[in-house]
């Protein structure tokens, strides 16, 4: 594949992904306002996307496929590092609001929808894996050059991934707060 059509994949998902980095850019710019562990999640947000964006700058300028993955590489290891910290980050933060409302006699707020969230992105996340799996090995074991495994491949993949889709649609319907409130008022 030629580096300008890589690089302009990766710029069109780098465009893309502004519904990620943009707000991350508004809670950066708020600085205090905000909770630290939101703060360096906006930061980590901002890092990975900055990768991908100097991927594609760096597939247009470079001449070897090594400088835009070494680039890429270290965008994915400083994002993953921030995420890993804001995950201790906010298992202290939610100790220490526990502490308090317990300091003050009153019950904690709920932890909100963390859980659900994980849990709905373990569910997609596998999906994936397993879609791409799949596809790897519809593509592999085509039995005949002359069979077009193309439609194979994309339909086998699509089955899997729509499983996963519906398993986490499912889950989030029965579990997600704001749609078990929903249903609790349409029953009064």
């Amino acid at each position: 594949m030629p580096h300008a059509v890589a690089a302009l994949g990766a710029a069109a998902l780098t465009t893309a992904g502004s519904v990620w980095y943009v707000p991350a850019l508004a809670d950066l710019r708020a600085g205090a306002d905000r909770p630290e562990s939101r703060r360096i999640a906006a930061a980590a947000c901002v890092t990975g996307w900055a990768g991908a964006g100097a991927l594609a700058v760096l597939l247009l300028i470079a001449e070897a496929w090594w400088t835009p993955v070494a680039a890429a590489a270290a965008g994915t290891v400083a994002a993953t590092t921030l995420r890993l910290h804001v995950a201790a980050r906010r298992r202290h933060e939610a100790r220490e609001m526990a502490h308090h409302w317990n300091h003050l006699g009153q019950v904690p707020l709920p932890t909100g929808p963390a859980r659900f969230r994980n849990v709905v992105a373990t569910v997609l996340g596998c999906g994936l894996v397993a879609a791409v799996t799949v596809a790897a090995w519809t593509w592999h074991s085509a039995s005949d050059p002359a069979d077009d495994p193309h439609w194979v491949t994309a339909a086998a993949s699509a089955a899997v991934m729509g499983v996963f889709l519906t398993a986490a649609g499912m889950y989030a319907r029965a579990t997600h707060p704001a749609t078990a409130t929903a249903r609790e008022g349409r029953r009064h």
